[in-house]
């Protein structure tokens, strides 16, 4: 069976595509990633660039101007005539926000798509294009099962007192709660986390996921307990153009008494604030900690002092830390955001050896660490294709 993976976005999409040997193989269940990819620059000047563990990575420009559905049957007629994939069996996407009702991965259906809809105020700008991805792929190929895997899923097991907003009890029976945000990517973590830590895998491990979009998940027996986003996706840790945590009253003194409108609000905080908005320079950590201006470093520092805050606030819901694992773009690949996240913590007894995290671990903790420090690359893509086969193989 084969299996393909989307990821859409704005003027974007990710996909990557599986072929699962099935049980007669001897090999069933153990996915293999046949090639993986981005289409960027839509509508105007899409193009697509692919790469395989066989192939170098390649570039092909596609016709524009060119909306998502073109652009995903153009993808596919591609693969095609290349040889790389004769035809799909079925599609798993990653979306957002699945609210209350939809925790675990599902086949869509029209139901489906119309509860979909209907989150996209708690996920302006990430739900509207996971359902366009859908529906896109459901116009070129019908009878093809299509399956939503839910960023929100992973956090269903918080307890309530991890997910309950302090606010009156008739605005959380409307929905006003905490939900939490790249939990595919704190599942696929969580998947990797035996074959590096043993047995105390199941112990109190911190996971940061530190990308343009950053959270943190304070796990036990590898489920998720606290994390860091909360009703949307602004909240907690200092992200590239989005604020963090934020002193709700700012909201109020910047629509009463700067003349905000609720729009103008909502752009700024979504898009021109974090990194952005410190430093007024970048959104970018590279473009950042390559400069010498003394705003791109009171940003960084400013991102790794939020960071190094809510993993000491997740310990405590945890009782404590055994492991702080870094993932995601800059968790992967930024030693110098590593290291001073691990000094913060030195209080709590972190100890980074400086040659591991200049080679980018997987460990990173130096003997005397109180907890372990690592680097496990989060893999959002194989976590949605395992679900896939399982439902589509599951009927």
């Amino acid at each position: 069976m084969t299996l393909l993976v989307l990821n859409s976005g704005s003027s974007s999409f990710k996909f990557a595509v599986y072929r699962d040997p099935g049980a007669g193989s001897g090999q069933h269940g153990d996915l293999v990633e046949r090639l993986r990819g981005q289409v960027h620059g839509l509508p105007h000047a899409p193009v697509m660039a692919w790469h395989s563990e066989r192939e170098p990575a390649r570039e092909v420009a596609l016709e524009a101007p060119s909306d998502q559905r073109a652009a995903l049957r153009a993808v596919l007629d591609w693969l095609r005539a290349e040889g790389l994939v004769e035809r799909v069996e079925a599609v798993g996407h990653r979306v957002v926000h699945g609210g209350e009702t939809l925790a675990a991965p599902c086949r869509v259906d029209g139901a489906v798509l119309e509860l979909l809809d209907s989150l996209v105020p708690l996920a302006p700008l990430h739900q509207p294009h996971c359902v366009a991805g859908i529906r896109a792929m459901a116009a070129i190929a019908t009878e093809v099962p299509q399956v939503a895997c839910f960023d929100t899923g992973f956090h269903a097991t918080q307890p309530p007192l991890h997910t309950t907003l302090p606010v009156p009890a008739a605005w959380r029976e409307r929905g006003a709660r905490r939900y939490g945000f790249h939990g595919l990517s704190y599942e696929s973590i969580a998947h990797q986390l035996p074959a590096l830590l043993g047995p105390a895998a199941d112990g109190r491990v911190v996971v940061a996921h530190l990308g343009s979009g950053a959270s943190l998940c304070g796990m036990r027996e590898r489920r998720s307990v606290r994390t860091t986003m909360g009703l949307s996706t602004l909240d907690g840790l200092v992200m590239a153009t989005r604020p963090g945590a934020l002193d709700v009253g700012f909201a109020l003194y910047a629509l009463d008494h700067l003349g905000l409108e609720v729009g103008e609000l909502g752009r700024g905080l979504y898009h021109e604030s974090g990194l952005l908005g410190l430093s007024g320079i970048s959104a970018d950590m590279r473009v950042l900690a390559a400069s010498d201006d003394a705003r791109a470093r009171f940003a960084i520092e400013a991102f790794c002092q939020r960071a190094a805050q809510e993993i000491a606030a997740t310990a405590v819901a945890l009782g404590g830390c055994d492991a702080l694992v870094f993932t995601a773009g800059i968790g992967e690949n930024d030693a110098g955001v590593r290291a001073a996240i691990a000094e913060l913590l030195g209080w709590m007894g972190a100890r980074i050896d400086a040659q591991a995290n200049a080679a980018h671990g997987p460990r990173l903790h130096a003997s005397q660490s109180a907890f372990g420090l690592w680097v496990v690359p989060t893999d959002e893509e194989r976590v949605i294709a395992r679900h896939t086969a399982a439902l589509v193989r599951g009927g």
